[in-house]
């Protein structure tokens, strides 16, 4: 099997780790930093593939846990892999079903909580009564939330899985942990789970890669977890940098407080020449931090599920279309947002059709969105090329949080 997957850096910006680049997949080329946009079921919630690549999207991410469930991975190979399935052409990622680890148990009906003050274990750690995940050494039994049945998840289950939907870039499996769990069970975690989970999970894709010679290259992405702890997300940049892992993953719950410094602590660690991605972040402040400390791609459902709830993106901030100034408001949403919203509709009509429960609602709001953030990157990656990050970020912040 040819190994049509690299990445090649373009410009570092002086004092930082922040750089430019270029990823390489079986499906064309990603320039980095980018923003992946979430395709949780095969789909991007409101929009046809068509609308995300008008967007500006050059990627999309996928959930295995997911698809798993519902076709079915088996249906997506026979399809010809996740991009014709849903009529993508560009690049696609899957996660490993990692987060579901966490979302359906320990996590199970509470919030991810980026914070630790004021926040109780009772906030953020379900009973175990109330799970649908549950964790041993080996594996995790799920609970189907679409009709209760059982299955199990084992690393070399989830690169089966991953390897039948055909992304070009896989995630290890790995166990997701809350801010709220102990030092000594995130120790335990990694030690006994996401370490072990790692080996096996690239050992399972050697495997297939001999297996089926014929298939284009799947990339796999070591995940580091290890909380808010310096230590233990140390230990695991060096755990995995050793590894024959094509890139990385920074995972896990993450004080957002610390976010900058957790990057950091991990980019010093693992090898330059590999590409990064931090999984779930969006908001701006989040994105300036982590693509200087030298993350190159990341995702999150937020442009989309924030659309759906009535919110959308300006340079002033987030701004809510229900609010009943913009009743009669016949500007766009944003002046000057080269995004097809904002190109064809205004704020009044967009409003109408939230009070009138209209699907269409879903659509325009998200396109705005996923464009605002997208672009956001976009733009971020031309100033570390220019030279002008810095004070494109402070002016840029400065507007949009006051």
């Amino acid at each position: 099997m040819s190994k049509d997957f690299s990445f090649s850096i373009g410009t570092r910006l002086p004092g930082a780790l922040a750089r430019t680049g270029v990823i390489h997949t079986p499906h064309g080329d990603i320039k980095t930093p980018a923003f992946i946009v979430v395709g949780t079921k095969a789909t991007v919630k409101a929009m046809v593939p068509e609308q995300v690549s008008d967007a500006g999207a050059q990627a999309v991410l996928a959930n295995a846990y997911h698809l798993y469930l519902q076709p079915g991975h088996e249906l997506i190979e026979a399809a010809g892999g996740l991009g014709k399935f849903m009529n993508w052409i560009g690049p696609t990622f899957t996660d490993s079903g990692g987060f579901q680890v966490l979302s359906l148990g320990s996590g199970y009906k509470k919030t991810l909580s980026m914070e630790v003050d004021g926040i109780s274990a009772d906030d953020v750690i379900a009973p175990k009564k109330a799970r649908q995940a549950f964790v041993d050494d080996d594996g995790v039994n799920f609970i189907s939330y679409r009709d209760g049945s059982k299955h199990r998840f084992t690393p070399e289950h989830s690169m089966q899985v991953q390897h039948g939907i055909g992304a070009d870039i896989t995630f290890a499996f790995d166990e997701l942990t809350s801010l709220l769990d102990g030092y000594d069970y995130q120790v335990e975690s990694l030690t006994r789970r996401t370490e072990p989970w790692a080996e096996r999970s690239l050992a399972e894709v050697k495997r297939l890669r001999l297996e089926h010679p014929e298939r284009p290259y799947q990339a796999l992405f070591g995940v580091v977890q290890g909380a808010q702890y310096q230590d233990l997300r140390e230990r695991e940049a060096h755990f995995l940098g050793e590894r024959d892992f094509d890139g990385y993953g920074i995972g896990g719950a993450i004080e957002k407080s610390k976010l900058g410094d957790i990057v950091r602590w991990v980019n010093t660690i693992l090898p330059e020449n590999k590409p990064r991605h931090m999984l779930g972040i969006s908001e701006p402040d989040d994105i300036f931090g982590a693509i200087e400390q030298g993350i190159d791609t990341f995702d999150c459902v937020s442009p989309t599920r924030v659309a759906r709830n009535g919110a959308f993106y300006t340079p002033e901030g987030r701004k809510n279309i229900r609010a009943s100034r913009y009743r009669e408001d016949f500007s766009a949403l944003v002046e000057g947002c080269a995004c097809y919203t904002c190109q064809h509709y205004t704020r009044a009509y967009i409003q109408h059709l939230s009070r009138s429960h209209e699907l269409l609602f879903n659509t325009l709001m998200s396109i705005h969105n996923e464009h605002f953030i997208i672009g956001l990157v976009d733009d971020i990656r031309r100033s570390i090329e220019d030279g002008s990050f810095e004070i494109f970020r402070e002016h840029w912040l400065a507007k949009y949080y006051s």
